[in-house]
């Protein structure tokens, strides 16, 4: 049975409300400190992707590599992905959240383990302080045992995001060769390690809060998964921790943001860092955001590779499946310890 409407935060922000909820305050210590932000003009790495099979190919490699090395996170430019399918797929997920609530919640559920679901904050069944966010989560890879699960309305959706899904795909599959070239691996290494891949995403809107300095959109966390791809609108919202400050990454048109997950951190036996980033929200403008994680399948087993091994880089993590790795991550929910520290290697092994 659907819940009432007002369990969604959409429902909540549209009737005007003026103070946010208990349920959604962060203790004094817990909270975005919006003055500390620091905004810089180059954020995180820009690279073009132009010429990545071509003469530019060594440069843009080492470039990926300091990106993951130093940054955990990365923008790219020339990626490939017309501008006409971003741009649908970011209208489907505005028109999404647009319609009423009631055509809305014949997607919602709060069980985590369904493919498709339309929910608010994290994990609803768990936190004790909710995050100013609904989300509709989508599981496309394979698509064709996907699709149908998905929202048929508005008319234009399975379509729309199955082309952007496909899109992204091809762009991800790009990046983990370079990725693995980067680390001085066989370009097919990351690849074979995933087994069947998984692939899913999250159409993210946060609405406007009248009291943004007391909640997050989502809270300081990691991605447990491999690889993220994310895609925003024009408003700002997303911020990532470097050397102890939190770092304002404003949008550029018609780029994607990479982050680095938990997962490469350990393929890369830890040369490659997964960073803590929050996403805040702000008093006047709704936001929407939509991140295509990359996974393992819940059976591939996840470990430092024997190339990355040796008498002064030993393996800081043990061997684990990405499915024992995530139900960790996702009964913990989102905590700033991260998860990884519960598979590290014993120093005896």
């Amino acid at each position: 049975m659907s819940p009432p409407a007002n369990l969604l935060l959409a429902d909540l922000a549209s009737t005007g409300v003026k103070q946010i909820p208990t349920s959604y305050i962060r203790p004094i210590s817990d909270r975005p400190n919006l003055s500390d932000v620091q905004i810089s003009d180059v954020p995180i790495p820009l690279i073009d992707l132009h010429g990545l099979n071509g003469p530019n190919h060594s440069l843009i490699i080492e470039q990926i590599s300091q990106a993951c090395e130093n940054d955990g996170f990365f923008q790219v430019k020339n990626h490939g992905i017309p501008e006409e399918i971003i741009g649908n797929v970011m209208n489907m997920a505005r028109q999404f959240f647009n319609l009423p609530a009631s055509e809305r919640l014949k997607n919602y559920s709060d069980d985590p383990t369904k493919n498709t679901r339309l929910s608010t904050s994290f994990n609803v069944k768990t936190e004790q302080i909710s995050s100013w966010r609904d989300f509709l989560r989508l599981h496309c890879y394979p698509l064709e045992d996907y699709i149908h699960e998905w929202p048929c309305n508005p008319p234009s959706f399975r379509r729309d995001v199955a082309e952007y899904c496909t899109s992204i795909r091809g762009l991800v599959l790009k990046l983990l060769e370079a990725i693995s070239e980067s680390l001085g691996l066989e370009r097919d290494h990351i690849d074979k390690k995933l087994g069947k891949h998984g692939q899913h995403m999250a159409m993210n809107y946060y609405p406007p809060c009248p009291q943004p300095e007391l909640t997050y959109g989502l809270p300081g966390h990691t991605d447990p998964n491999l690889i993220t791809i994310l895609l925003q609108d024009d408003v700002p919202g997303l911020q990532v921790l470097r050397n102890g400050k939190w770092i304002a990454v404003n949008p550029i048109p018609n780029t994607f943001i990479i982050n680095i997950g938990d997962q490469m951190q350990v393929l890369s036996n830890d040369r490659y860092k997964s960073v803590l980033h929050r996403a805040v929200v702000n008093c006047n403008n709704e936001r929407i955001s939509i991140p295509t994680f990359y996974c393992p399948s819940t059976d591939a087993v996840i470990g430092p590779p024997n190339e990355l091994i040796d008498d002064d880089h030993p393996a800081v993590y043990r061997d684990f499946t990405y499915g024992e790795y995530y139900e960790r991550f996702w009964n913990r929910g989102l905590v700033k310890e991260c998860c990884l520290d519960l598979f590290k290697a014993s120093p005896d092994s």
